[in-house]
């Protein structure tokens, strides 16, 4: 018996933590705004105008363009960004807020993935005089040196380095090989041949790259730190040298594996590791070629390197061979770096050129009193509801104020939550979903209070009304709800734009309700049924014998205290 006693209280204080725990994650945001749509905030606009090249620019691959940036920016279908095309040859991308340089970099990627084995190592690429006098490479802005390739079911995700390897190749060759010194530790390092090794075999061209391209390579340098350069001309055949966005130059083979051998591409953190990791998964067609290329990579450790449109974006060695396909990249990924790096190239390239983006900050398509006036009715709806309930339903209507109190905490810390994690925009569409939750909310409480109120009538005590009345009212608001969240998953799934915003913030607010419903306002009720002012029938109860209509007759004199 005790155990049933502490059972509401027990429900009340894990549900408590856990609205604790969902405000501690919404503060690891550091804002407590939400991020605003275009309607409400305004954001960039950027124009993308497509070039011939190779072909006519046809209205088929236009719309196929803007569907895969589409997808890009706007692929969880909630951060709001709008995409179109005007005339035959621009798509036009409005990205919410005005600084959303994830989707801006997004948008300008053409997404052209190659991977190349990487000939020695990362070289210094800046022109003097900020070039550095250090040989070593710095860490990439992408991944690691030391980042590694392994598959998925690895138990320790970047915990092995290997030995790093040397630089075997000076930036200004000498065929002939220097005189041995007979103190120095012995150490292999690939010989060089006049001609070197043929580019079609590109394991043998990345230990021996003849003299030739090594020279081209020593005169090759890459733009000062921070600053951007035009992507290389990048031809799958033939060998590339590459920068990545540290300015280290890179001498890259032949592509091994094309970006359209990739069958999937996903972002999260390490089993058993912290910080982030882009996970690929390659298609038959390419796996026995990585699973070669990496067996040698680690047998020689080895680089190899991802190339997006001609610029090194992540280069990492082998910790073992990768023989089922499946790769995970880990380093120095910042979460914003994974997930770009994964949608571009999880939505493929696009299928024609563009030439370079232009960028421009537009203002809110709505005018600033509109969320102003979105918010003062939803507060103003949220008012009417709670004094509603409070004269109606009186003592209980403290219950219906709580959990609406409850809701909306629970509501604004998700809203805060999800524009971190999943890039959720609010639009006036989505103001409105959640405002029509408050009506739904509000039917669970009027479904279970107007049944507590039969089973009474019934001459039930309202200790038994209300578990009673609680196994009815269950269903029918299971069912309302179930509804709703269909209804929302319906428009989210066949709808477009601020639509499918409205149909999100809808789905959120049905959830939260079953939420609250089950594990705040059930547990109140049965705490309350125990207090001696609702159970003994208080004219201020909402549950006196004059505000459930019945008579004075002797059959109900005893009605409040119960004859269950």
């Amino acid at each position: 018996m005790a155990k049933s006693k502490l059972r509401p209280v027990r429900t009340l204080v894990v549900f408590g933590l856990t609205i604790v725990v969902l405000l501690g994650l919404a503060t690891l945001g550091q804002t407590w705004k939400p991020r605003l749509g275009l309607d409400l905030e305004g954001g960039t606009r950027i124009t993308l105008t497509a070039i011939p090249e190779g072909g006519e620019i046809t209205a088929t691959k236009l719309n196929q363009a803007a569907g895969i940036v589409d997808s890009r920016v706007n692929g969880s279908g909630v951060s709001e960004a709008e995409v179109s095309t005007q005339g035959n040859r621009n798509i036009i991308v409005e990205i919410p807020g005005k600084n959303r340089t994830d989707l801006v970099d997004a948008v300008k990627r053409t997404a052209q993935l190659r991977f190349r084995l990487v000939v020695g190592s990362p070289q210094p690429g800046t022109p003097a005089p900020e070039a550095s006098d250090s040989a070593s490479p710095s860490p990439s802005g992408k991944a690691s040196p030391s980042g590694k390739a392994k598959p998925r079911k690895t138990p320790q995700v970047g915990t092995a380095t290997p030995n790093p390897r040397p630089a075997p190749f000076a930036t200004t060759p000498d065929p002939t090989p220097a005189p041995a010194d007979p103190a120095a530790p012995a150490q292999e390092q690939p010989q060089v041949t006049q001609k070197g090794a043929s580019v079609d075999d590109p394991l043998a061209w990345s230990q021996d790259p003849g003299v030739e391209w090594l020279q081209k390579f020593a005169a090759f340098t890459c733009p000062p730190k921070g600053k951007s350069a035009a992507p290389a001309a990048d031809s799958p055949d033939e060998p590339l040298m590459a920068c990545d966005d540290k300015g280290q130059k890179f001498l890259l083979s032949k592509s091994l594996i094309e970006g359209t051998e990739l069958k999937s591409a996903s972002y999260g953190t390490p089993q058993n590791g912290v910080g982030w990791a882009v996970n690929l998964g390659f298609k038959s067609s390419a796996r026995k070629v990585f699973g070669d290329t990496t067996t040698a990579l680690n047998q020689n450790q080895g680089t190899f390197a991802i190339v997006l449109d001609g610029s090194v974006i992540s280069y990492a060695g082998v910790n073992e061979p990768i023989l089922d396909g499946n790769a995970q990249i880990t380093g120095d990924f910042s979460e914003a770096e994974a997930r770009s790096l994964s949608n571009s190239l999880k939505y493929g390239a696009l299928p024609i050129k563009f030439a370079e983006p232009t960028t421009v900050t537009i203002g809110p398509s709505l005018a600033g009193n509109q969320l102003s006036a979105g918010i003062l009715a939803g507060a103003a709806g949220l008012l009417i509801v709670m004094l509603y309930c409070l004269v109606y339903y009186r003592g209980l209507g403290m219950v219906v104020v709580a959990s609406l109190i409850v809701a909306g905490i629970i509501t604004y810390g998700t809203v805060l939550v999800l524009a971190k994690a999943a890039g959720f925009t609010l639009t006036l569409p989505g103001i409105a979903g959640l405002i029509v939750g408050v009506g739904i909310t509000a039917d669970s409480f009027i479904v279970y209070f107007e049944r507590i109120r039969d089973e009474m009538r019934d001459g039930r005590s309202m200790r038994v009304a209300v578990e009673t009345g609680w196994a009815r009212a269950r269903n029918t608001c299971l069912a309302a709800d179930a509804v709703s969240i269909l209804a929302a998953v319906v428009l989210y799934i066949f709808a477009i734009g601020v639509v499918r915003g409205f149909a999100f913030a809808l789905g959120i607010s049905t959830l939260i309700d079953v939420a609250v419903f089950f594990w705040f306002t059930k547990p109140m009720m049965t705490l309350l049924a125990k207090r001696r002012f609702f159970n003994t029938g208080h004219r201020f109860s909402g549950l006196s014998r004059e505000t459930l209509g019945i008579d004075e007759s002797p059959k109900h004199a005893q009605l409040a205290g119960g004859t269950a």
